[in-house]
């Protein structure tokens, strides 16, 4: 697998992530059936594509930007979908989180 193939592997796995995140927040603690469903599959999913992506990145690298996608996006979609607060300093933090992913592909 080439490096670029991993990096995309990388990427979806991150929003995957995401979704997993946001189904489990709709799971409401796994009571419904539907939505836990989807978040099961969701993180074998992720599972998947990070540990096929792990075949050809470095670890640090590779859970470090997965970790980064999986936050900063979880964060965006809790404040989209779910009124959740975001005040300059939040938005700060995220944008450091997004540098340093950007800053370990170009390393």
């Amino acid at each position: 697998m080439s490096q670029s193939m991993a990096w995309l592997m990388l990427v979806v796995a991150g929003a995957l992530d995401v979704g997993w995140a946001i189904s489990m927040k709709y799971a409401e603690g796994y009571t419904r059936l539907g939505w836990s469903i989807v978040s099961v599959v969701l993180l074998a999913a992720f599972v998947v594509l990070l540990g096929r992506a792990l075949k050809v990145l470095e670890v640090g690298v590779a859970y470090s930007v997965w970790t980064g996608i999986g936050a900063a996006g979880t964060f965006l979609m809790g404040v989209v979908l779910f009124g959740e607060t975001l005040s300059a300093m939040k938005l700060a933090g995220i944008a450091l989180v997004l540098t340093g992913i950007v800053a370990l592909k170009l390393a």
